[in-house]
């Protein structure tokens, strides 16, 4: 069953569109947290993972985080009322009672799924109908409706229930499909009235007994402990016909003997209104003002119940709790963060434009990469590396560093980098190239496939400018996404609502990087940032242009800054 308050867990989490870094360094943060705090912390990705990505999660065998792309709160987030649910066969009277006892006045009918598997496995609950006290109201209030029993189906045992009565011949396990309800009287009244299979209340008379007995009825209910002697007790039996004491007054019995119908027959089964755990508390809300409804059941993706919410419940919102890493700024952030409450931010990027509602832990360290920085919070805590969380931060290492090459590179990283290697298990020359040259694999690769894999959004002033980036071991992977970006590169502003659109093709053996890019006015802001005139990148391809920087591999540390300074001078 769904825990709920496992959907409160702390998210780790990276950038949209994720790298190496990314999703490592949530995986290795969310391990050491839950070392070292009682919150339960799960790693999670803001996007797709890339082909570089996989392999490290592979050759380490660890399962890639579950996907979030909202931080926005859901029904998940908040206090769900675990009500309860009821069988199909309760009787009105009981489900009336329920609803007074728990004080609400909406239940909903389950069945156990039989399909479920595993532990859960008679535990879960699907979701069949649900009743509302207008609906018992209405039911109790339809006073002609003298076939309700039979038309519903009703137990027996519903009926003894309902009417604290006593069994004293009959099936308790059977159904009425048969009879109208009625009152006998006297004989004379009862002639011509009653049918084969009603149910009749009477009382100790014997004459009226007697008729109810030879008119062949189906039930026989002895109202305020009408006796019945035995001659006549046999006689019932011998003719089929199910009798019933009870103490109550015949009226008494007569208001609530249509109440042991099933509450099956009368509950709500079509076009439910219900919520999934996953639902935004918006549109709840939305819902919710649209209805008179007071309580909305509330179940899983596979339709499993889990209990009920009503717009009081709207107003006690647990946040989703969310920790960022590789990252702190808004445009790079899931959908939904001003609405999460951010716990800390782990970084080693240039302080962005992200607006916390309180203080937060907040670390950003002037390194190569966001691992870095969470290896030393491993030694500082002294919790020791397990291998595989050490080749995923080494991993990430060398991609955000190109293997020590990027000048972002800091001796920190290196070391940190070599001891996790020894941990690991890996020779990192080897490894490194490995890895790639598996990031570098285009096969099956669209053109949005390669520009999407590392793309980041940047504010620069009054300008929104976008960099995607990727690293190619070899001269024909290189040509390859050359090729690909040039063919979409000059829609992709009006697409992404930028001014200016790059992408890095970053050769890792010439340590420089092809610099394709498109936007109104770009080719002066590149040619005054880095004083190289821009050719067009083909002849096929109007509006995009290009740029061969030598030694030019980093997009935070090299591209961005001299473009925001051109910018900001505009």
């Amino acid at each position: 069953m769904i825990d709920l308050k496992k959907q409160r867990i702390v998210r780790v989490i990276g950038h949209k569109n994720p790298d190496t870094d990314s999703i490592c360094s949530a995986i290795a943060y969310a391990y050491l947290k839950n070392q070292i705090s009682d919150a339960p912390h799960e790693p999670r990705r803001a996007g797709h993972i890339n082909k570089e990505t996989k392999f490290v999660l592979k050759y380490f065998d660890v399962r890639k985080p579950r996907m979030s792309v909202d931080a926005a709160p859901a029904i998940g987030n908040i206090d769900i009322r675990e009500e309860p649910g009821i069988g199909g066969e309760m009787s009105l009277r009981d489900a009336w009672q329920q609803m007074v006892e728990r004080d609400i006045d909406t239940l909903c009918i389950t069945e156990p799924d039989e399909d479920a598997e595993g532990p859960d496995k008679g535990k879960q609950q699907n979701l069949k109908g649900l009743i509302t006290i207008k609906d018992i109201a209405n039911a109790n209030m339809d006073l002609f409706d003298t076939e309700v029993l039979s038309k519903s189906r009703t137990s027996c045992r519903n009926l003894i229930e309902v009417l604290k009565g006593k069994l004293l011949t009959g099936d308790p396990d059977a159904v009425i499909t048969r009879g109208k309800l009625g009152v006998g009287t006297s004989p004379e009244v009862m002639d011509g009235f009653i049918d084969p299979g009603d149910i009749i209340m009477v009382t100790n008379r014997y004459e009226t007994q007697m008729c109810a007995i030879d008119n062949g009825v189906g039930y026989l209910i002895l109202c305020m402990g009408a006796k019945m002697s035995d001659g006549m007790l046999a006689r019932a039996k011998e003719k089929g016909i199910t009798v019933i004491s009870t103490a109550l007054d015949t009226f008494g019995a007569a208001r609530l003997i249509s109440m042991a119908a099933p509450v099956r027959y009368f509950m709500k089964a079509d076009d439910l209104m219900t919520f999934n755990i996953h639902t935004p508390v918006e549109e709840a809300r939305r819902v919710m003002a649209s209805t008179r409804h007071r309580y909305f059941p509330v179940v899983d993706k596979e339709n499993h119940y889990i209990g009920v919410i009503s717009r009081r419940n709207l107003l006690n919102l647990h946040r989703k709790k969310v920790i960022l890493v590789d990252h702190n700024e808004k445009t790079q952030a899931i959908d939904g963060l001003e609405e999460a409450e951010v716990l800390e931010i782990i970084d080693h990027h240039r302080i962005g434009n992200l607006e916390t509602g309180m203080p937060v832990y907040f670390r950003n360290e002037p390194v190569g990469c966001t691992s870095t920085i969470i290896y030393s919070m491993f030694r500082e805590n002294n919790i020791e590396i397990p291998q595989d969380i050490a080749g995923l931060m080494l991993s990430a290492i060398l991609s955000d560093t190109l293997i020590f090459h990027s000048p972002t590179c800091t001796s920190v990283d290196r070391n940190a980098a070599e001891a996790l290697a020894k941990i690991a298990g890996v020779d990192i020359p080897t490894y490194g190239r490995q890895m790639f040259e598996a990031g570098e694999d285009l096969s099956g690769k669209s053109a949005e496939d390669v520009l999407y894999t590392d793309f980041k959004e940047f504010a620069l002033g009054e300008y929104k400018v976008s960099a995607g980036q990727g690293f190619y071991m070899s001269e024909k992977a290189f040509d390859e996404a050359s090729q690909l970006i040039s063919g979409i590169l000059a829609d992709i502003p009006a697409r992404a609502g930028v001014d200016i659109v790059f992408y890095m093709v970053t050769s890792i053996p010439k340590q420089g990087t092809r610099l394709l890019f498109a936007g109104e006015g770009s080719e002066e802001i590149v040619q005054e940032a880095f004083g190289v005139k821009p050719v067009p990148a083909d002849d096929t391809h109007a509006g995009v242009y290009s740029v061969f920087l030598p030694a030019i591999v980093s997009r935070k540390k090299q591209l961005i800054p001299p473009v925001r300074e051109k910018l900001l001078e505009q």
